[in-house]
């Protein structure tokens, strides 16, 4: 597939030093070394040393693509895998897609002629329902591995079984300090022990150790830390003064500020756009910029171009800047002290995003992004003390979760004990069962726990999550594929498909209200996606008359045509061909009085009965089991709407109130009728 057009190599000048000026480059023979006489790498360095951009390199010059062979590279974000392959293919001075290529959900930029492909590590255990042993590769390199995502943890235990069977498989683990000797330990069996070697050369070679530490050390300038005084009543509003106080008061140089997610992030370059008017005539301007992972490839691009003549540049990140990508030209960091971190309740079964005060390790990467080209400073909006009491790390991602999308690929792949598999971390049993039980309640696994076959596998193999690869699967019996595939399709960009007008919300809601569905969100996109390939002719003019993103739009048909060739992988075609009688099923359900919004409503409630919820006198809603007080999203279309029952497709927290997005009004024998494991009695 061909890449996002903007996504031109020429587009990004700024983005890299040359390679041999970057730390890694005196570090090359010795690592080259390592990795040929170790099964397991970990290479620790700061971010910006230069490991994601040149190890790839020296690797495919040394020879590691020979045969065909490609070299991986896995990182926890598709943010970071598509910025770094841009840049690696410019420095390999190859088009982006041919020798250098990334691969993310829903975005293949590979070719035959790929012998360096950067990818999530989502993707990868991917691959290898396919390709269990990960053959086609003879490095994988697992990049950003201490921020101990549930991907890339999954991935070092599925790396470990595949070493047994393929000894000649390198493993590059990239990691912060404090980690390295845990990664090394886990890779480290009975052959011998892990040992850190700066002097590997001097080891003899047959009790080698499985694993060895390089260290290179970061290009990192003083680092001021300021603190505040008295804790921000309101850190959003503190971020946007400190802005003014640095623009005001310092020398020159961008500022990275880091907050906890797109609607912060928003409200914040609206801010500083709308007061930074009022700066004195001929002083240097603001150019604020967002950066978080919802955002559109070719806009997370502009991060990186080199700051315009007379302005400063202001980049709102979420702790996507943290880690994965470096941006040229920082000298000021402004850190909230705060991150948005995934919490499962395994008794509701609800998952939310929630800000969480940021741990040691994190304050410490966020201040190091402003030491990386001269001496820089740190903002921090919080007190000292608050500092030193923040934990040393947070809890591996695997602790806090809804693993049910994790289980199923591991069943997949043929670990039918799941609770044997070799984990970094073991998860809670609590969060384990829930998995299974809702892995069970769809469908997906049989009475023993066994993968469902054909349903489970194929919900396995389905690049969405296991509620929506349920919905989807089902959708022939209901008549409603078509539909379906593109629900699927909106729901799947993670942003909104509507653009905030100039003229305010009045304008917005009149836009909206031309697609407005009673029935709720899911249909609401539907008849918005319909509107736009019929009466828009696909075009960006009916898109602006309607304010509507275009770009989403064209991913959406994008994402839709990628499900729709997965789905007939298993025989199941828009047509309706896979499904007996279609005209007669279709007659009957006409006879019977049951319209087509009627089918797809029932349809969402088999994958999404476990996100049920029932309005309140007061216009709230509670889950099923009464535990949770949830409230309809102000973009949502059941906002101030009256409903008994709804399934609602995502749920966050924001403030004070746990809020539900993308939300359907459903009957409550539904839920019964398609989920009678679940809901046994109501």
């Amino acid at each position: 597939m061909a890449a996002d057009a903007g996504l031109d190599a020429g587009f990004i000048p700024a983005l890299h030093k040359p390679s041999a000026l970057l730390p890694i480059a005196k570090h090359r023979e010795a690592l080259l070394y390592t990795v040929e006489t170790h099964p397991v790498t970990i290479v620790v360095g700061q971010t910006g040393s230069g490991k994601s951009t040149q190890i790839p390199q020296f690797l495919e010059k040394a020879g590691w693509c020979a045969d065909g062979k490609v070299i991986a590279i896995t990182q926890p974000r598709r943010v970071a895998a598509s910025t770094v392959a841009i840049r690696v293919a410019e420095e390999f001075g190859c088009e982006l897609g041919k020798e250098v290529g990334f691969s993310i959900r829903f975005e293949d930029v590979t070719s035959e002629a790929t012998r360096i492909k950067f990818l999530t590590d989502g993707l990868l255990i991917r691959e290898a329902l396919v390709d269990p042993l990960l053959s086609r590769y003879s490095v994988i390199m697992i990049d950003e591995a201490h921020e101990r995502s549930i991907s890339s943890d999954i991935l070092l235990g599925l790396l470990k079984k595949i070493r047994k069977k393929r000894p000649e498989l390198r493993i590059i683990i990239s990691s912060a300090t404090l980690q390295a000797e845990e990664f090394l330990r886990f890779f480290s069996d009975s052959t011998g022990e892990a040992k850190s070697a700066d002097n590997v050369q001097s080891d003899e070679k047959q009790d080698a150790p499985v694993g060895a530490i390089v260290s290179l050390e970061g290009r990192t300038y003083p680092i001021d830390i300021l603190y505040l005084e008295k804790p921000a009543e309101d850190y959003l509003e503190k971020a946007i003064s400190t802005v003014f106080d640095i623009h005001t008061n310092e020398p020159k140089g961008d500022i990275l500020v880091f907050l906890t997610g797109r609607d912060e992030i928003e409200k914040a370059v609206e801010a500083v756009s709308e007061r930074s008017a009022q700066l004195p005539v001929g002083s240097e301007a603001i150019l604020p910029l967002p950066l978080y992972a919802g955002l559109p490839t070719e806009k997370q691009m502009y991060v990186f171009d080199e700051t315009p003549a007379n302005f400063r540049k202001v980049i709102f990140s979420t702790n996507i800047a943290e880690a994965s990508v470096t941006i040229d030209g920082i000298v000021y960091v402004v850190d909230s002290g705060f991150v948005k971190l995934r919490a499962y309740n395994p008794q509701t079964g609800i998952e939310t995003l929630t800000a969480t005060p940021v741990s040691k390790a994190s304050a410490a990467q966020r201040a190091g992004r402003a030491g990386r080209t001269k001496a820089g400073k740190c903002f921090r909006l919080y007190t000292e003390e608050a500092y030193q009491a923040l934990h040393d790390a947070n809890p591996p991602e695997i602790q806090r979760s809804n693993l049910a999308p994790f289980v199923l690929q591991l069943k997949a792949l043929g670990i039918d004990n799941v609770l044997r598999f070799d984990f970094l971390t073991p998860p809670p049993a609590e969060l384990m069962t829930r998995a299974l039980e809702l892995l069970y309640s769809l469908g997906a696994l049989d009475d023993y726990a066994k993968l469902t076959k054909p349903l489970g596998l194929r919900m396995a193999e389905l690049a969405v999550e296991p509620m929506m690869a349920k919905t989807l699967l089902s959708a022939p019996s209901f008549g409603c594929l078509g539909e379906m595939l593109t629900i699927a399709a909106m729901t799947s960009l993670g942003g909104s498909i509507w653009v905030q007008p100039d003229g305010g919300k009045d304008e917005a809601e009149s836009a909206r209200r031309k697609f407005a569905a009673d029935e709720g969100d899911h249909l609401t996109l539907l008849n918005v996606y319909q509107a736009f390939v019929t009466k828009g002719r696909k075009e960006a003019r009916f898109c602006h008359d309607n304010l509507i993103n275009f770009k989403a739009m064209t991913r959406a048909m994008s994402i839709r045509a990628q499900l729709r060739r997965w789905l007939e992988r298993f025989g199941i075609t828009e047509d309706g061909l896979s499904v007996p009688q279609p005209a007669a099923a279709a007659a009957a359900a006409a006879a019977a009085g049951v319209n087509k919004a009627e089918q797809i409503r029932r349809c969402l409630t088999t994958g999404y009965f476990a996100h049920a919820a029932r309005m309140q006198p007061d216009g709230s809603f509670r889950n099923v089991s009464g535990t949770t007080v949830l409230h309809a999203h102000p973009s949502s279309l059941m906002f101030n709407r009256k409903a008994d029952w709804v399934i609602f497709h995502e749920i966050m927290e924001s403030g004070e109130k746990t809020f539900i997005r993308d939300i359907t009004k459903i009957e409550k024998n539904w839920l019964v009728e398609y989920a009678s494991a679940f809901y046994s009695t109501m």
